[in-house]
């Protein structure tokens, strides 16, 4: 089971989602080791006005070390001239394989300007940038997130898809929510089905609500899609690509027998122990650390990330809490030391993590309902904000 994208095939079809502050180089590192270097692996988002400008942090951020293949950006923009500046350059210098552009976003501060997830209302204005990057690419696949839309009475995925299609972009993923449902309430992965029927001539990918490989699984049998991209069901779970590997190998036909453990091989889903989650903890921390120059802004980095590695095992407040000041690995190592290392995969420690919160009204641009189809080919700058989602 293999994802064509452009002259990239991706084997087995998993793609890991781009996500603000979490998939930098470190986590997708560990993703990859998990995965056995199987899988395409996205950067985190980049703006596409931060890019052109040198920005020096943008400029880290999209560094890749040489076992990653292919090299995904993904770039947000919302002027056609500056995202065909930004993937020129990416063509010309060499930054990257592939890139993935993000109309995904829901942040009130990006859809009130009409960036993000509000965008493909404006058709004009979504096949402008799409033109755009496409004609810069140089040969680059260039492929796009979306959502359904703005709300139920706004959808614009089919005819985004079409647009896409008509553009020359190379893959479509589409995350079965709107805007109006930020992370809340449950992926439509009907909607996912729908748009493989209606953009036939190129693969559709599926997001929303895969928490574990039999949901990715399940995704692909239920819609027809070609392949997965999987956000916040790694969070504080690595390994899970480990499971996505072995499951789509096979297509998770027969549930073949396989070791327990972060990275267990074969079919079985990783069911690490608490003490093999504190080892993985301690290799994410010390590569944040690696990563940034500085050991203690990579612990401090990695604060985030404790609930999530922690949800389900029997951790206590204070402790947990105490996790969450850490500023060195020696003071990580050590707390992870005081807890009760050989509890097993606790009960409930699957399922949703990260946002989940939904917005019953979306924040718009005045009158940005009024047509579709109006002409708009821009939009407030300040729409390009440094924020990812989708």
């Amino acid at each position: 089971m293999t994802l064509q994208i452009g002259p990239h095939v991706v084997d087995p079809p998993v793609v890991l989602a781009p996500m603000a502050g979490i998939t930098n180089a470190p986590f997708r590192s560990l993703c990859r080791e998990f995965a056995g270097g199987r899988g395409l692996f996205v950067s985190e988002m980049i703006t596409s006005r931060a890019l052109v400008e040198r920005n020096d942090k943008t400029m880290r951020l999209i560094h890749f070390d040489g076992s990653e293949k292919p090299r995904s950006i993904q770039l947000y923009g919302v002027d056609p001239e500056t995202v065909g500046r930004a993937v020129r350059m990416i063509a010309e210098e060499d930054l990257a394989d592939h890139v993935d552009l993000n109309f995904g976003c829901p942040v009130p501060k990006v859809t009130r300007r009409g960036g993000g997830s509000a965008l493909p209302y404006k058709r004009p204005l979504l096949r402008a940038i799409l033109r755009a990057a496409v004609g810069n690419a140089g040969g680059l696949p260039v492929t796009m997130k979306m959502r359904k839309g703005i709300d139920d009475d706004h959808l614009t995925y089919l005819d985004a898809g079409r647009i896409a299609v008509e553009e020359g972009v190379t893959a479509i993923a589409l995350h079965g929510r709107t805007a109006a449902q930020h992370y809340g309430g449950t992926a439509d992965w009907s909607a996912i089905a729908r748009l493989k029927e209606a953009v036939p001539e190129i693969p559709v990918l599926g997001n929303g609500d895969i928490w574990s490989a039999d949901d990715a699984v399940r995704m692909m049998r239920e819609t027809g899609c070609d392949g997965v991209v999987v956000g916040r069901g790694c969070l504080g779970r690595p390994w899970l690509f480990a499971d996505l590997v072995a499951a789509l190998a096979s297509d998770g036909a027969d549930g073949a027998d396989g070791a327990d453990g972060a990275g267990g091989a074969g079919g079985a889903p990783a069911r690490p122990a608490l003490r093999e989650v504190a080892d993985v903890m301690l290799r994410h921390a010390r590569l944040l650390g690696e990563w940034l120059g500085d050991e203690s802004r990579g612990v401090i980095d990695f604060r985030k990330h404790v609930a999530w590695y922690t949800k389900g095992f029997s951790v206590g407040a204070t402790l947990r809490n105490r996790l969450a000041v850490t500023a060195s690995l020696a003071e990580l190592s050590d707390l992870l030391g005081e807890l009760d290392l050989d509890q097993p995969w606790p009960a409930g420690a699957d399922g949703p993590r990260g946002r989940t919160s939904a917005k019953n009204r979306v924040a718009l641009p005045d009158g940005w309902l009024a047509d579709p189809w109006d002409g708009t080919t821009s939009v407030d700058c300040e729409a390009e904000s440094a924020t990812s989602g989708g």
